[in-house]
């Protein structure tokens, strides 16, 4: 490391990057639909931690808190989509993980607003995997740039069908909402 530039190192990282990616035409097989989304912080976007609030006043106010390791606030927070899924190429069967970017594609929407939508509808969840299931894409994969995360992630999915509608769309007309 010593007399490189960072402009030579940063380059360098992102050599790295490219050189994991893969581009494959793929069928999505399942997804895993009891845990879509998880908490940031709707400041700095960093995970939230949850917190007990019991505060030793018998249990009366028992609701989970979102602290903000980063910000130190506690009251603003909203969801991103991370979603694990089984998807099949012409040579194997592969599971990937989607963030939000990627999964605003297959929705439609944002996680708090398919969030909001499943409270009042409980079983779109799994009716988004029979929606999604088959779906064919063009996906770019990645392999994870941590060395603590287990899952490929996809960093494009491009739809092959003309005819491809965001799972949102599907829900709101199979709901009437």
């Amino acid at each position: 490391m010593k007399g490189k530039s960072v402009n030579k190192m940063e380059e360098e990282e992102g050599d790295k990057a490219a050189n994991t990616a893969t581009k494959v035409t793929c069928t999505i097989l399942a997804i895993d639909h009891t845990n879509l989304c998880y908490r940031v912080c709707a400041i700095c976007e960093r995970t939230l931690s949850t917190t007990d609030n019991n505060n030793n006043n018998n249990g009366i106010d028992n609701a989970p808190s979102f602290l903000c390791k980063f910000c130190h606030t506690n009251n603003k927070n909203k969801r991103l989509f991370r979603i694990l899924m089984s998807i099949a190429t012409d040579t194997e069967v592969i599971t990937v993980i989607c963030f939000d970017r990627i999964a605003k594609v297959l929705f439609g929407c944002s996680a708090d607003q398919f969030f909001d939508f499943a409270r009042l509808n409980p079983l779109s969840g799994v009716a988004v995997n029979e929606i999604l299931e088959g779906e064919m894409f063009t996906m770019t994969l990645s392999k994870p740039l941590n060395c603590n995360a287990q899952n490929i992630r996809v960093t494009s999915a491009v739809p092959l069908s003309l005819g491809f509608r965001p799972a949102i769309e599907v829900l709101r007309e199979f709901y009437k909402t």
